[in-house]
């Protein structure tokens, strides 16, 4: 009987010690970056009411630490300029955990579907050259495993890892892209957090209090089709891989997403808004959300495509948003183009210029629909980032206008200092005029500095 008690105390103190133990979340690991200058959020669990040491080297400064009954503690620490290696110590009782080489810089979160996820092992242009060259020992690369959830979760699983060959083939090549750019110009530590998952529509990066909030966006949601590389049911993916790192500071968001809203175009714009707000509320930050406007592909529907376009280029309406234009690096005959370089360096940018004030004097924009006037049976069209306005190939395509019963005819257009006349003879007062409509429309107009213009629709016109 004194055996089995004995027993039975040190089994009770074994899992008392064990309870006991500091943990942490999954994004904090070696070879981690953390957002500079700032106040950052460190985090995790321990025994209720426990009492421990935090130790951060870039200040060295100790601070001390007190879990709740809930079992959870957090501390705010100050971030410096970019720089490292550093470490974080964390001293408790049962355990002492020591994070090595950890960076200051950029953290990023890099999100969306295939085209976001889609790694140089999925092939890209310049394979072999891009993967052998890919030694970047200041750019992290955090992989979220993929997860799906009914409930927002607390926790990711994944590992900080260097930059190298070996680690690049399996990431991102977009944000691969988009950081090499950023680190060029900045010369600071970039973290890249990667939770791309192909095939997916916005609907389940989006929490349920926005569907709660506009059920019609709901209602709308149910035209997309399940598939069978992930579920399409609402908010299990912002659950399981977004609002698990809400806590953890980041400097921005670049995103890749829309080809799978093609059956729901029409919501895209409310769903789009809707969901980068909420992000933002959940992060208390309005950080910059930069994103690619989906390329020219063969879908089912032949507006589709253009119409998530449309929609994507009306989400620019929300502050501090900015907007990658891909039309020239398409095929329509792929919805996974090979040209990853030239997104990630837009997408860097318009980065660099609207949010880190360098590239000044650059056009990171194509030609973005500006305003129309009705001049007789002809329509001026203006268009904003437009300098040097031209047309690829002898005669501008892709306008339409329509006419008093709504109906579309293709236009005939011509370029006038800057402007597009556009005239149909079968609309003698137009009220729409559109451009590049179709989901396999490849633009031709560009600016000076090369980049196309972006698909729309103009509000009807007097």
């Amino acid at each position: 009987m004194n055996v089995r008690r004995s027993l039975i105390i040190i089994c009770f103190l074994a899992t008392a010690l064990v309870k006991a133990e500091i943990t942490l979340p999954g994004i904090f690991t070696d070879a981690m970056v953390l957002q500079r200058q700032t106040d950052v959020l460190l985090y995790g669990w321990a025994e209720p009411n426990e009492e421990f040491t935090v130790f951060t080297s870039w200040n060295n400064v100790t601070i001390n630490v007190k879990t709740g009954n809930d079992a959870k503690w957090e501390v705010t620490v100050k971030t410096p300029k970019a720089g490292g290696p550093y470490k974080i110590t964390f001293k408790g009782g049962a355990n002492e955990i020591t994070l090595k080489d950890v960076l200051i810089g950029e953290v990023w979160l890099c999100s969306g579907q295939s085209n976001m996820e889609w790694s140089a092992n999925s092939k890209i242009a310049n394979r072999d050259f891009e993967i052998e060259n890919a030694n970047y020992p200041n750019i992290r690369l955090f992989s979220v495993t993929k997860r799906t959830s009914k409930y927002p979760q607390e926790d990711v699983s994944g590992t900080w890892r260097a930059c190298t060959p070996e680690s690049m083939q399996d990431f991102s090549a977009v944000a691969y892209f988009f950081a090499r750019k950023l680190q060029k110009e900045l010369n600071m530590p970039i973290g890249l957090i990667d939770n791309a998952w192909g095939a997916t529509s916005a609907e389940v990066w989006t929490p349920a209090s926005v569907f709660e909030a506009h059920p019609q966006l709901a209602e709308a949601q149910k035209k997309v089709k399940p598939n069978k590389w992930v579920t399409t049911e609402k908010s299990v993916l912002y659950n399981g891989l977004v609002a698990p790192l809400t806590k953890f500071k980041i400097g921005g968001t670049i995103w890749y997403q829309g080809e799978s809203n093609t059956a729901n175009a029409e919501s895209y714009q409310n769903l789009f808004i809707n969901m980068i707000t909420s992000w933002r509320n959940e992060w208390n930050n309005d950080f910059p959300f930069y994103f690619v406007q989906i390329a020219p592909y063969k879908y089912d529907d032949e507006f589709a495509g253009g119409i998530v376009r449309d929609q994507q280029r009306r989400a620019l309406s929300l502050n501090n948003t900015g907007m990658a234009m891909t039309s020239d690096i398409c095929t329509i005959e792929d919805i996974h183009p090979l040209n990853k370089q030239d997104v990630g360096l837009r997408l860097a940018n318009i980065a660099l210029k609207n949010h880190f004030g360098v590239l000044q004097g650059q056009e990171v924009y194509g030609p973005l629909y500006k305003s129309s006037v009705v001049n007789g049976n002809q329509v001026e069209v203006h268009f904003s980032h437009a300098d040097g306005l031209y047309n690829k190939g002898n005669k501008i395509a892709l306008f339409e206008l329509s006419n008093e019963k709504g109906e579309w005819f293709p236009a005939k257009a011509k370029l006038k200092n800057g402007t597009v006349i556009v005239r149909a003879k079968e609309v003698q007062k137009p009220t729409a005029v559109r451009y590049a409509w179709r989901s396999t429309d490849i633009a031709t107009l560009f600016n000076s500095v090369g980049l196309p213009a972006s698909t729309f629709k103009s509000e009807r016109l007097n």
